[in-house]
């Protein structure tokens, strides 16, 4: 009973949490595991995703099959926490009653108590990694506060509450002693950090105090909103060289229609006018954006926009979702789910046929250029790697050949750039 398995689905905040509750049933006296599927391990820990539909059948599968190893006697004590539990705890309750207690998002002191570990504040910046050592994500805030129509975040999470700064830049610097070489700093919206802790948003002082941790090489930066983009922040991404030359930041759409529809709070016009602010002071930047199609009302010209908006941004990276309705959003309540399943299919797919041919010819005017690249791991033939343009998971690769070479992962090479497909990167290092 004093092995555990942690198994964790859904996000890289989601990854954070299960970080967290990881180091603090270490300092507990468990052995824990974490993803196992070969473990003995007689507590099983699922962390689930409840934000989408394809998420929450993953979580609720995973339950499943862990409820009926509890019940062949695989396992003896089986417990559920995060996003999904947050929002249907009764339900799950009553559909799977083999789960010892369900514990939502905001209550994971109750599956600390539950497992005898210690709610000690001095575990709060302690973390057990499961990415690669050399890197990590650091969530500044949680929560949001903007309440899009079709995002059930708010409701899950709650309103945005920024973690204080000493904690952060003590937990990044307990990282950087570990290892960590790059930082991935997440929230649901970065930019809002500190309005609540502050009275002011401080993500650019935040970043600056990163930028001076000894061990730091890399400084990424996710989720970003559009509206009210702090222009410090913009300044210091251009300004510090270890903050990487990428951001992401979700426009969902274009449409001025839409964008109203969506409670978006900003415009096609402010939009386009922050892209161009970004690209002039940061001329090699990688956007990556996410786009949402088929929200309700969405007609043929909104979505010929969004096409026009892709092919004009080029963004680096892109990812599209066709709307799906979550209950208790504006939009669920609201507004009739009125385009066609087959249609936001469709809408999906030429988004991405677009995106393929602009993601091709971008990665072909790198070949011949030399790149600071990072290695992440070894996949048979090939060393695989990173720029400061990829984020680890979600962005192409770059492949270097492994025969008669040996890189360390997590360290940096020069690596000349020397073929391209549309999400591939091929190199050779560069050994003068």
């Amino acid at each position: 009973m004093k092995k555990i398995n942690v198994i964790t689905l859904g996000c890289s905040k989601n990854t954070v949490d299960s970080e967290h509750l990881m180091a603090q049933l270490a300092a507990a006296g468990y052995t824990v595991t974490h993803d196992s599927d070969r473990t003995d391990a007689k507590v099983v820990v699922i962390n689930t995703c409840g934000f989408i539909g394809d998420a929450k059948q993953e979580s609720i599968d995973m339950i499943l099959r862990a409820a009926a190893a509890k019940q062949t006697g695989k396992i003896e004590r089986l417990f559920v926490v995060g996003c999904l539990s947050e929002r249907y705890a009764d339900e799950l309750r009553a559909e799977i009653p083999e789960v010892d207690d369900y514990f939502g998002a905001r209550t994971w002191d109750g599956i600390v108590r539950a497992l005898g570990a210690s709610e000690d504040p001095a575990l709060a910046t302690e973390r057990r990694l499961t990415t690669p050592k050399h890197y990590a994500y650091l969530k500044i805030s949680e929560g949001c506060n903007w309440k899009c129509g079709y995002c059930a975040i708010p409701l899950i999470r709650g309103p945005h509450a920024s973690v204080p700064m000493e904690t952060l830049l003590e937990e990044a610097r307990k990282l950087a002693a570990g290892g960590v070489r790059e930082l991935i700093v997440i929230a649901q919206d970065t930019t809002y950090y500190g309005l609540d802790l502050y009275g002011k948003r401080r993500l650019a002082e935040l970043l600056e105090a990163l930028c001076r941790i000894d061990g730091i090489r890399w400084i990424r930066l996710h989720y970003a909103y559009p509206t009210a983009f702090p222009d410090e922040v913009i300044e210091v991404m251009a300004r510090e060289p270890k903050i990487c030359k990428y951001l992401d930041i979700p426009f969902q759409h274009i449409s001025d229609d839409q964008l109203a529809a969506m409670h978006r709070r900003h415009t096609k016009a402010q939009a386009y006018e922050l892209i161009d602010k970004l690209r002039q002071a940061i001329p090699d930047l990688a956007l990556r954006t996410t786009l949402l199609v088929g929200y309700p009302g969405e007609t043929e010209a909104d979505f010929e926009e969004l096409l026009e908006f892709v092919r004009t941004v080029r963004f680096e990276r892109l990812g599209v979702f066709p709307y799906s309705e979550e209950e208790g959003t504006y939009s669920a309540r609201n507004l009739p789910d009125d385009v066609p399943e087959e249609v936001k299919q469709s809408r999906v797919e030429r988004v991405m046929a677009l995106q393929n041919e602009i993601s091709l010819e971008n990665n072909r005017a790198r070949i011949g250029q030399l790149e600071r690249v990072i290695i992440d791991s070894r996949q048979g033939d090939f060393y695989v790697g990173r720029s400061q343009y990829d984020s680890p998971e979600v962005d192409q690769e770059i492949l270097i050949p492994a025969a008669g070479r040996r890189l360390i992962r997590g360290c940096f090479y020069q690596v000349r750039i020397t073929a391209a497909e549309d999400y591939d990167l091929y190199g050779e290092l560069e050994t003068k």
